[in-house]
């Protein structure tokens, strides 16, 4: 009998699907056939009963273990005189049915949640009811309504705690003052972005004398949620069950309550709050020389913008340097201090790309008006340096106490990654390449060395894919990105809750107690899919491995939880982010834009506009009528007949083809304007010299593939060239071009 094996079912837009093995072995391909009897989440025993053509193996359900409780969102249809729900997550592969009493108070057309009655069989759809009508597709923030279902993310609080937010006090009161250090006179200040409403930190900095020399005395100073919020509270469930904000354009779905977010706890110029405080003395190296942690009661001299704070620095003399003359002087000493921090990082070989973040711009109803990149200033930078270090001092200090805690872990790259970069690396020519045990220098003196070549965008962006991600974790291994030895999240417990842990847990060792966590809610989906993809990273040890205690799986727990939930979080201000950027590109179908390759698949080429900041698909059937060969190692797709390369950091012209609004799918459409690219790559193949945008070749090497052929010969290929031209611009979906089923069912890009 064939081995059985359990997992979840993932579904595809496509009818098909996979399961998700829980073994961490390679997902199993579902044909649409096995597809009826099931949903996308349900768990199943399958078994392997075939391979494909491509020798990859295909699996049949033998049993349904568990039903997904999740709820399914869609629009609600009539045809024919029956009522039926077209889920808006196309994995689900089925419409449900709804009996003519179960509609409620939907009508046609409308976005609803359905609960499910009756699962689907071999030879009937799936029956259910609607559980909430959410409204009208178009209404302002349905988005964002359908995101915050569709992914499981907390967006109501439970009435006891708000009940315990309402019963807490509008300001400081004298009694919360006791055993603090007064800073109220000291002249803290907060710089945020122009549209933050939640302060979490403050700094201040003034000259000092370290050791024998010059130095800077540096206070971060972040709000006491933990005063307010008490393990196990009712505000601490709820806290704990979202684990961190959620970030859309136009609205935050808060980890706290507002009146604490918004009001007590946020660091809002003019009044008093509480904070506890990182007080650093540091070196003019940019070394931490000795730091402290205590309580403190404070009061924020000003509210600075990082736009504000820029141009201050850029100009002591001008008008908002005028405005804020009795602070100028302390900016100028943050601003000094984050130099020497900077001159630290740099010794260190801490990893520092440059990358274009976006940030949309809404209407008031909610409709895209331009996308912008974010630039980081000298500001951004100032705040970023000072809560690098007060996180460091953190970390160092819940270490060195050995009490258990919440590190922020980034570990290096896998081997199967690094082996991916050095092929990649040495394709491209570039005359370094990293070690079998690198550090983040080595990363950083590549990205340096090859800032000035025309392709260092590709270059970057592929050092960056080859970091993991980073976790919470009591099992502190360094922060490999950051290039510290121990590292977490202490600056921001507003929004993060590991942040408020470590909070709690610095209490405690000043007051030379231990800091127990309350007793946790079972973990959801999200812990479940984390916890499997780790689980898939850890080696096997080499030696016995003694049982962890009761109290560092519970640490453990926790962190996996605050993990998973960061992923959740960011995955539903995606799915946000892509909605609104289809429906802001559905008004712009047919027109023609400049853009770049971002990412290389076998099955097309992404592109990102240079106007919108807006990434399409270019399907593999819309690049030419030939042969495409999938080339890894150079993250390329590669002409068999003309020899035309697409490439990460490729600049091509596209047309905006189909914008698919359910799928978060935006097509585009190769326009080559003219015959010069077509051209140039033919006349490479030839032997006639390298096209324009590729990168140079290796010194000392023996050349490409009929390198040492005549000049003549691109001469000789030119009605050949021609008729591709003239093929390749009229003709599309040519089968010879179809890509490969996909290896994988986990996003767009595979």
């Amino acid at each position: 009998m064939l081995a059985e094996f359990e997992g979840v079912v993932s579904g595809h837009r496509d009818g098909h699907g996979f399961v998700v093995r829980d073994d961490g072995q390679p997902d199993i391909y579902l044909p649409s056939n096995e597809m009826r009897a099931v949903l996308h989440k349900d768990r199943v025993k399958a078994r392997i009963v075939r391979l494909d053509r491509k020798g990859r193996p295909e699996g049949r359900v033998t049993e349904i273990l568990e039903r997904s409780d999740a709820p399914i969102i869609g629009r609600l249809l009539q045809e024919s005189g029956v009522w039926l729900v077209a889920p808006e997550d196309k994995r689900y592969g089925q419409d449900v049915l709804i009996p003519k009493g179960a509609t409620g108070s939907a009508k046609p057309g409308q976005v609803v949640v359905v609960e499910l009655t009756e699962p689907p069989a071999l030879y009937g759809q799936p029956v259910g009811r609607v559980k909430e009508v959410l409204g009208e597709i178009d209404d302002p923030g349905m988005e964002i309504e359908i995101a915050v279902r569709k992914y499981g993310v907390p967006h109501e609080f439970s009435q006891a705690a708000l009940a315990q937010a309402r019963a807490l006090p509008d300001h400081v009161r004298p009694t919360d003052l006791r055993q603090r250090v007064d800073l109220r006179d000291v002249p803290l200040v907060t710089i945020d972005g122009e549209d933050a409403r939640d302060f979490d930190d403050a700094v201040y900095c003034e000259p000092a004398k370290v050791g024998k020399g010059k130095g800077w005395r540096l206070l971060v100073a972040i709000a006491d949620v933990s005063h307010y919020v008490q393990t196990g509270s009712p505000i601490d469930v709820d806290a704990y069950d979202r684990a961190t904000s959620v970030y859309f354009p136009r609205r935050v779905i808060p980890m706290l309550p507002e009146k604490l977010s918004n009001g007590l706890c946020s660091l809002n110029p003019g009044v008093e709050r509480l904070c506890m405080v990182c007080d650093m003395l540091i070196d003019a190296k940019g070394e931490i020389h000795a730091y402290q942690f205590y309580p403190a009661v404070m009061f924020s001299h000003a509210r600075f913008t990082y736009t504000e704070v820029a141009a201050i620095l850029q100009n002591t003399r001008g008008p908002e340097a005028q405005n804020r003359k009795a602070l100028v002087p302390y900016l100028l000493n943050l601003h000094d201090v984050y130099r020497a921090l900077l001159s630290a990082r740099n010794r260190r070989g801490a990893v520092d790309f440059e990358t274009v973040e976006t940030q949309i711009v809404c209407d008031e109803s909610g409709r895209i008006e331009k996308i912008v990149p974010r630039t980081r200033n000298d500001a951004h930078k100032l705040i970023e340096e000072a809560m690098l270090a007060a996180n460091v001092c953190s970390a160092e200090f819940i270490s060195q106490s050995k009490h258990p805690g919440l590190f922020r872990v980034h570990e290096g790259p896998t081997p199967e990654k690094q082996e991916l970069l050095r092929n990649y690396l040495k394709a491209l020519g570039v005359g370094m390449t990293i070690s079998d045990d690198p550090a983040p220098g080595e990363f950083q003196q590549i990205a340096a060395a090859t800032k000035d070549r025309p392709d260092a965008q590709q270059i970057h962006t592929m050092l960056l894919r080859s970091m993991q991600q980073a976790i919470y974790t009591p099992i502190n291994s360094g922060h490999f990105g950051l290039a510290f030895e121990a590292y977490t999240h202490f600056t921001s417990p507003i929004r993060r809750y590991p942040d408020l842990l470590v909070h709690r847990v610095i209490k405690a060792i000043l007051h030379k107690q231990k800091y127990q966590l309350p007793a946790l809610p079972t973990p959801g989906e999200a812990h479940a899919k984390l916890s499997k993809r780790l689980a898939s990273r850890v080696k096997p040890p080499t030696q016995p491995v003694r049982k962890p205690s009761a109290d560092t799986l519970a640490w453990q727990a926790a962190g996996l939880h605050c993990s998973a939930n960061e992923r959740r979080a960011d995955e539903a201000s995606r799915d946000v982010e892509a909605w609104l950027k289809c429906k802001y590109m559905r008004e712009h179908l047919g027109e023609e834009f400049s853009g770049i390759v971002t990412a290389v698949t076998s099955f097309g080429i992404f592109v990102t506009l240079d106007a919108m900041y807006v990434e399409g698909l270019v399907h593999i059937t819309e690049l030419g009528g030939e042969y495409f060969r999938f080339d890894e190692a150079r993250q390329e797709l590669r002409g068999e007949r003309t020899g035309i390369r697409y490439a990460l950091g490729s600049r091509v012209q596209v047309q905006v083809s189909r914008v698919d609004l359910d799928g978060r799918r935006i097509d585009f459409r190769l326009v080559t304007g003219n015959d010069d690219v077509v051209l140039r790559a033919m006349r490479d193949k030839a032997g006639g010299g390298p096209a324009r945008d590729e990168a140079p070749a290796r010194k000392g090497g023996k050349g490409g593939r009929g390198a040492q052929r005549p000049a003549s010969g691109a001469a000789a290929a030119i009605p050949e060239l021609k008729a591709a031209v003239r093929k390749a611009a009229g003709k599309k979906g040519n089968s010879k071009g179809r890509p490969p089923a996909p290896k994988s069912k986990r996003g767009r890009r595979g």
